[in-house]
């Protein structure tokens, strides 16, 4: 985290350089202003987080400055600098939204004090902002946990492509979130009342995926005792995703065409053309401009779907988000299935570390499941993962690379931790299943800040 910006507005010379001094002494970014107009600009121009203000200045009152502050940003904290004889006028500002007051004379020790108080306040709020983001709990992508840069690309498109009707394509491999992704931008949209519909292309003959997309008539075709709705008509002003278009027969993608083309339907059966309004969110985890090549894949399709391009990253490619995972997992199924696990164990999070994860994220979660389910301590052991992970230890120690004392393995895990979470203490701690304080003890001995 950058240095905290601070403000002093202070008409007192002496006053307003002691804090100066000391605050930059303790890591802040200072800036002093002797009235309060000039701050009020300043502050609309750069905002700062923490404000020093003195209640009697030549320009305006004190009291007046807090109050315009707290309403333009709630999250900046403010210290009342005053004499004796206004503590009483101090006591009412941290009513109305002061942190606290410093009297004067000030003294070196009271200003670190309360500057360090207000900064761990401000560090802990960043903190639960990032760990809101990072483990998917700000109604973006329910579920979704990732603070890797490559996931917050994907969320940062998912915010801009959610308020623009135009038709997506998800490319991805399986078990990275297509689906989460797909009903993510229907939740954002205009769309969010209105059905989200999903649909597989793949394994399903032409037939059957007419029927089931564009519905049918009744006596269509043998069998067809009832009018049918189909699954375009019933997301009538939401949303469908096709899954896995790449499977899609070519006869049928040439009706899906004009549909895109011509946003109507015609029931299998049916003479009279239906008007739609459905946004189209394609997936598939096949490369479609190779079956463009092949053949199996119509070119002008592929442009009408291909709009907005989003590509899913492995989690081979984003392993820095594993251990945020590892800790939603266990949390997830600790609810689950009554277990209280703590955490994974450090030689465990290195063997998950070094697996390539062919299934993605579902197939970490799978492994986490399981773990958690087998698990007879209160943390999980490599005895409570797959078999295939065995091997992966076996050969780690045939190539001398976990020849390491606990000790060291346990260093490397907490360094891997702290660098996932941006030394996101907080985070880091409920990660690794230790008290802050503890982690603190071990950051120091490692060397780390």
């Amino acid at each position: 985290m950058s240095a905290i910006r601070v403000a002093i507005i202070d008409d007192d010379e002496m006053a307003a350089g002691l804090m100066s001094r000391v605050l930059e002494q303790e890591g802040f970014s200072v800036e002093t202003f002797n009235r309060g107009f000039p701050f009020l600009e300043r502050m609309r121009q750069e905002p700062f987080q923490l404000a020093f203000i003195d209640l009697q200045l030549p320009d305006m009152d004190g009291m007046d400055i807090l109050k315009r502050v707290k309403l333009a940003n709630e999250d900046v904290e403010a210290i009342i600098v005053t004499g004796h004889a206004s503590i009483e006028s101090a006591v009412e500002a941290t009513k109305i939204g002061a942190f606290h007051y410093l009297t004067k004379p000030c003294r070196r020790h009271d200003i670190r004090l309360l500057a360090s108080r207000a900064r761990e306040k401000i560090e802990l709020r960043e903190e639960n902002r990032r760990l809101k983001l990072a483990m998917g709990k700000d109604n973006l992508i329910s579920g979704f946990v990732g603070a890797s840069p490559a996931m917050q690309e994907v969320f940062a498109m998912v915010r801009k492509v959610a308020l623009v009707n135009c038709n997506v394509l998800l490319q991805a491999d399986t078990g990275t979130g297509k689906q989460m992704v797909a009903r993510a931008i229907h939740a954002l949209s205009p769309r969010k009342d209105r059905p989200f519909v999903y649909f597989n292309c793949g394994g399903f003959t032409e037939e059957l995926i007419s029927s089931e997309l564009f519905g049918h008539e009744r006596g269509a075709f043998t069998g067809a005792h009832a009018t049918k709705i189909g699954l375009f008509e019933t997301a009538a002003g939401g949303t469908v995703l096709l899954d896995e278009i790449g499977e899609m027969p070519l006869s049928m993608q040439v009706k899906l065409l004009h549909v895109l083309q011509e946003r109507q339907v015609l029931r299998v059966g049916g003479t009279r053309a239906i008007d739609l309004d459905v946004r189209i969110i394609a997936a598939t985890n096949r490369r479609l401009a190779e079956l463009i090549k092949e053949g199996v894949f119509r070119e002008d399709l592929y442009y009408r779907l291909n709009v907005v391009n989003i590509t899913l990253p492995r989690l081979a490619d984003r392993r820095d988000d594993i251990p945020l995972l590892v800790s939603h997992f266990i949390e997830k199924f600790n609810a689950a299935f009554g277990k209280q696990i703590v955490r994974a164990a450090p030689p465990v999070m290195d063997l998950l570390y070094r697996y390539n994860y062919p299934g993605n994220v579902r197939e970490l979660e799978n492994i986490i499941q399981r773990a958690v389910a087998l698990a007879e301590e209160n943390e999980i052991r490599i005895k409570d993962l797959p078999s295939r992970f065995e091997k992966l230890a076996r050969d780690a120690l045939h190539t001398g690379e976990e020849l390491l004392a606990l000790e060291e393995v346990e260093n490397r895990y907490i360094r891997k931790v702290l660098e996932a979470t941006g030394f996101n203490r907080n985070q880091a701690s409920q990660i690794l299943g230790i008290p802050r304080t503890t982690l603190w003890r071990k950051m120091r001995k490692l060397g780390l800040s």
